[in-house]
């Protein structure tokens, strides 16, 4: 099958969320373990990745430096860790399959994200990210142009848009590497930002949602299943309460139901639910949540949250 993996913020650090270079390091060698069982099985495979950490640590350094060279903007931001990031995953991933005496072809392609001028995102930048600073902190970043909002009792944080992602003009060369027995690692952190200037193409201050990009790049490259990998086997219902159960198979009308009820919390579960339901709704095909160690079970169809169009049973509990 032609599979497209997302792998959660978890496969990027360490346990405690640690993102220095020897943790990423360790973290994505372990990963990769579990898509090179999926690469010796046969499978065709597209890698797509978060980046939070490592884009914090990038906008960390542009706030202690801003007084000594100019803050690089988020677009930048964005194609550094997805080429950082993406070679790590190059090395983790050649290194296991070459243990294995499986041939190993592999390749990262720094992707950008078309999204549009005019998203309604724009007007109101309400995507917090990097740390929280102080009053004088932020104001030295407004003053190179900064959105920066004050939280009570916490302090100032930068806002941005996250405006939906509508097209990555690097498909074409992802579906070549793909047909030629590459494994393709891509759309790193939703995709570098961009919009259309004519010809042109142009780098945006904004974050693109990585799971809403890896629903779309899972459609355009003609997937037979999306695999949001994050830290847990699958979605639960009723999280945090004495009636929390795992959710299995479930139809879309269900899996929607449940999202209008605020079932899926929206900094963490909910766009990854979106994103399958996406992906399935537009394709006819399955997206997958489970975690990271049981992506060949999910693929199997024997664990994890799996959305599919057609009547299944729903509320099936996840094994």
């Amino acid at each position: 099958m032609r599979l497209v993996i997302a792998l959660g913020g978890n496969a990027m650090t360490s346990g405690d969320g640690s993102a220095r270079p020897e943790d990423q390091r360790t973290a994505i060698q372990g990963a990769m373990r579990s898509v090179a069982d999926l690469v010796e099985a046969g499978h065709q495979i597209v890698l797509t990745h978060g980046n939070g950490p490592q884009v914090g640590n990038l906008l960390l350094k542009n706030e202690i430096a801003a007084d000594v060279v100019p803050p690089v903007p988020l677009d930048w931001c964005v194609a550094q860790t997805q080429a950082t990031i993406g070679r790590l995953v190059l090395d983790a991933l050649d290194e296991e399959l070459g243990r294995r005496g499986h041939p190993s072809r592999t390749a990262v392609i720094v992707t950008r994200t078309i999204v549009d001028r005019d998203d309604p995102g724009f007007l109101v930048p309400t995507k917090p990210i990097g740390r929280y600073a102080t009053a004088e902190e932020a104001a030295a970043m407004q003053a190179h142009g900064q959105h920066w909002v004050e939280i009570p009792h916490k302090g100032w944080r930068r806002v941005v848009a996250s405006p939906e992602p509508r097209r990555i003009p690097e498909v074409g060369t992802v579906r070549a590497l793909l047909d030629d027995g590459f494994v393709v690692v891509c759309a790193g952190g939703g995709g570098i930002p961009t919009v259309r200037q004519g010809e042109a193409y142009v780098g945006i201050e904004a974050v693109i949602d990585k799971d809403l990009t890896a629903a779309l790049l899972a459609e355009q490259v003609g997937a037979d299943t999306l695999v949001i990998a994050t830290d847990v086997d699958a979605a639960v219902v009723g999280f945090g309460t004495p009636h929390a159960e795992p959710l299995g198979a479930v139809g879309l009308a269900e899996i929607r139901r449940l999202a209008s009820t605020g079932a899926f919390a929206a900094g963490s579960m909910g766009p990854k639910v979106e994103a399958v339901t996406r992906f399935a709704a537009h394709t006819g095909r399955t997206g997958v949540i489970t975690s990271l160690p049981r992506i060949d079970d999910a693929v199997a169809g024997r664990t994890g949250t799996r959305v599919g169009p057609d009547p299944v049973p729903t509320g099936t509990v996840a094994t």
